[in-house]
Parts: C-alpha cells; structure tokens; sequence
C-alpha cells in the first residue's frame, strides 16, 4: 500500500507542477500581449483621420499621400493632439514605405488601428444623412 500512497503523491506532484506550469505560460502570455499593444492615439477625430488617410496612401503606394500625411502627423504630434509614444510608431510605419516595404507598413498600421479605443472621443461619429434622390 505505502507504494500506491507514493505514486499517488507523485501524480499529485505532478500535476501541481504542470498546472503551476500552464499558469506560468498565461501569466506571460497576458503581460506580452498587455506589453506589446501599439500606444494609444488618443481622441482627437483629425488624427483619427490622419491615420486613416495614411493607411490609404501606404495600401495604394503613394508616396505623395504620405508625406502628407506625416506632416499633419507631426503637426499634431508638436501641437498635443497626437501623443508621443503614437507619433513614434506611426514614424515607424513612414519609414518602413521610405524602405520600400509597403506590404508591412500597411499590416503594422492595420494593426494600430485595430488597438485603438476611442475613449474620450468628444463625439461618436455618425454617418452624413444621404440626399434623397428626386424622381
């Protein structure tokens, strides 16, 4: 019997250790994702709309379209409306179109936009009323 109270203890041991293991592995899958997210744009509907524009210009590779954007970025950046850390990894994404690498500029910006709540918006966006076609 005392073999069979052993083995027990060394099952239970085991599956202890597994457990604590598992918890481990989504303790620190958790903290990565937390840790990992693009920073926040903040509220400002312009920037918003920025971004916006921008992953317009990068999806159809124009070049022109970007720098525009990027300046309004900077503006906004200099001005408060765009924080910091944001200005940064949208920089990021300019520079990876620079380099040539449209395709990943658009999924890391695509990705951005996806991270982004919008609390603190002033006002949530509506869609313009459409004018009734006449008969």
């Amino acid at each position: 019997m005392r073999s069979t109270e052993g083995d027990r203890g060394r099952r239970e041991r085991t599956v202890l250790a597994v457990l604590a293991g598992l918890l481990v592995l989504v303790v620190g899958a958790v903290a990565y994702h937390y840790w990992s997210r693009p920073p926040q744009m903040g509220a400002s509907a312009e920037a918003f709309d920025t971004v916006d524009a921008l992953y317009t210009a990068v999806r159809s590779r124009d070049e022109k379209a970007v720098g525009a954007c990027e300046r309004r970025l900077h503006s906004y950046r200099d001005t408060g409306a765009l924080p910091a850390d944001a200005a940064a990894s949208l920089d990021g994404v300019i520079r990876q179109t620079r380099s040539g690498s449209w395709d990943a500029a658009a999924r890391q910006l695509y990705g951005f936009m996806l991270a982004q709540r919008r609390e603190g918006a002033d006002e949530p966006r509506r869609p313009e009323p459409r004018a009734k076609k006449s008969k």
